[in-house]
């Protein structure tokens, strides 16, 4: 197989996804704007291609760690097919954090299923900026398919309506934010991603206790009306379960980030410097992550026809009217029949109304 500037085979039994190239050229990408012959730790590494690809394009330093023996073999085939400098371990990622001394500046996570399991263990090979991209492919427990799995590995109530991709991406962080403050790290979302059968998130880690307190401050719950789709979200500290718009009992999620999900001073290097032999699906991606206001949640606007009982409306003409109202309106990445911004449902309804006449 080959990928960006690598070429690798792939053993029997050894999972490889090829679905995936254009993800893994978002995260050489990222690699790439942030720094110069980074230490990587490829934590799961199956055939080897994503440290491989850091070494030969990001002009990286990877070590890499397989607990199946078999993915391992394969790993270090292609670590010497490629010719790169590199030591792969054959240990779970629980007993490398034990052995090794030294910390990485990026670490990259990308299990099968659930990475909350992992999180801990990596912490403890992390420094002050440390960069944790960590992928969640356990997708039916964060968006709530499996609420009871969501609360055991998660420890938050997920949500399985409109939003619950997005708010995957929030627990996930909130799993993270939670993990890392027992090491004094705060975090700093990057870039969050939620696409396909998979979640992806791009953390900084900053080292200190108020960094760490201020992490936690920014994780809450939300509420949710499933009567006219109506959310707020709420500190640790209060709750009120009555919606503002509509009266209706809401529901409780969470608790999760509140944050910010991105930075896009890194997307815009990102963008600009994106390679072109990359995959254009992942820059057309990440172009609409840069483009999402980082407002929290958005209004789906066939969720609100449906609550109103009218037809349905043209999501661009209801984004006019708002924009004529003077809100900066935008789209989800996740929903791209949306609107998100800094406005209220009441103003969304008003809009629909306007444009329904």
């Amino acid at each position: 197989m080959k990928e960006g500037k690598a070429e690798i085979e792939v053993f029997d039994g050894v999972f490889f996804n090829p679905n995936m190239a254009g993800l893994r050229d978002i995260s050489v990408s990222y690699i790439n704007v942030l720094s110069n012959n980074a230490s990587v730790l490829d934590a799961t590494s199956a055939t080897g291609i994503r440290g491989i690809r850091y070494a030969l394009e990001a002009n990286a330093s990877p070590i890499f760690i397989e607990i199946n023996k078999r993915a391992y073999e394969n790993t270090v085939h292609n670590i010497n097919l490629n010719k790169i400098n590199a030591i792969a371990f054959n240990k779970s990622i629980q007993e490398f954090a034990s052995s090794y001394d030294d910390a990485f500046d990026f670490i990259d996570l990308d299990p099968f299923g659930s990475s909350a399991p992992y999180i801990y263990d990596l912490l403890r090979v992390s420094k002050d900026g440390t960069r944790l991209m960590v992928t969640a492919t356990d997708t039916a427990v964060l968006c709530g398919a499996d609420a009871s799995a969501c609360v055991k590995n998660y420890f938050s109530i997920p949500m399985h309506n409109e939003l619950c991709h997005e708010s995957g991406l929030r627990i996930l962080l909130y799993f993270i934010a939670r993990t890392a403050a027992q090491f004094n790290f705060g975090i700093e979302p990057e870039l969050s991603i939620a696409n396909m059968h998979y979640m992806r998130v791009f953390v900084k880690l900053n080292r200190g206790a108020s960094e760490a307190v201020d992490s936690v401050k920014k994780c809450g719950y939300v509420l949710h009306c499933s009567k006219c789709r109506n959310f707020k979200q709420l500190s640790m500290h209060e709750l009120s379960s009555r919606c503002d718009y509509c009266g209706s009992e809401m529901q409780v999620y969470g608790p999760m980030w509140l944050g910010e999900l991105k930075e896009n001073a890194i997307l815009e290097k990102m963008i600009s410097r994106f390679s072109s032999e990359y995959s254009k699906e992942a820059l057309s991606l990440l172009l609409s992550i840069y483009e999402e206001p980082d407002n929290i949640f958005f209004f789906s606007i066939p969720k609100l026809t449906k609550y109103l009982r009218i037809g349905s409306v043209s999501r661009d003409a209801v984004a006019n009217e708002l924009e004529k109202e003077g809100f900066n309106v935008g789209k989800s990445h996740t929903d791209r029949n949306s609107v998100k911004g800094n406005f209220k449902i009441g103003d969304v309804i008003n809009a629909i109304r306007k444009v329904s006449t």
